[in-house]
């Protein structure tokens, strides 16, 4: 049914009912998102997103059981894009990967920005710390960008979730902070300090080692 609806909606897709065939079809295409069920046979939703995120950025939501809370918290710190709790209204579904596909098309001027050693590259959409990649999410990306941009300021949680998650900030929400705490590890794991600081009751802030360490935005 959910087929046949996003179908209808324009959605272009493929559909595998186990984990392990969802890992060969996503071998054999190029995707621009996952829709990815936690409850799956075979290899859960959370192995596939393990592997997926060992060798792809491809933007993932997934989809979780009404009420367990600790599904999605597992999911967004593993690296998914965001998630949406069953049962949901299909609408708001195809309104969430509308949103999850405008935030990767806005990629503005060419432009390249630099702190701590991390250097993030707006056209190439890529990280490297001292030349090693490192493979972000859309959101991390989003969030890592926002952090440089203001680099050494601090920047509110509203406005990460508003710019680098395209909604507003709704009490209670953790999702930005697993989305902070995911891109930490990643950039700790690549040997950065990712320096990202949190301010108490206000939002987080990208801290300088160094002011000869800083590169603002470079537009081609």
């Amino acid at each position: 049914m959910l087929r046949e609806y996003l179908r209808r909606q324009g959605v272009t897709l493929d559909v595998a009912l186990s984990g392990g065939k969802g890992l060969e079809q996503f071998q054999k295409e190029t995707y621009s998102l996952v829709l990815l069920d936690v409850m799956l046979p075979g290899r859960n939703g959370f192995e596939v997103l393990r592997e997926l995120r060992q060798t792809s950025r491809v933007d993932v939501i997934m989809l979780t059981a009404r009420g367990e809370d600790v599904d999605r918290i597992i999911g967004l710190e593993m690296g998914a894009d965001d998630y949406l709790p069953k049962p949901f209204n299909p609408r708001e579904l195809v309104a969430r990967i509308r949103a999850v596909q405008r935030r990767k098309e806005k990629k503005g001027p060419e432009t390249r920005l630099q702190a701590n050693g991390i250097t993030l590259d707006n056209a190439e959409r890529s990280v490297r710390w001292r030349g090693r990649d490192i493979i972000l999410t859309t959101v991390e990306f989003e969030v890592l960008k926002r952090l440089l941009e203001s680099a050494g300021q601090v920047v509110s949680r509203e406005d990460l979730v508003r710019s680098a998650m395209g909604k507003r900030l709704q009490p209670f929400d953790r999702s930005l902070d697993m989305h902070i705490s995911r891109l930490r590890k990643k950039l700790e794991g690549a040997g950065a300090d990712s320096c990202i600081k949190t301010v108490r009751s206000t939002g987080y802030q990208l801290a300088i080692l160094s002011s000869s360490d800083l590169t603002g935005i470079r537009g081609d």
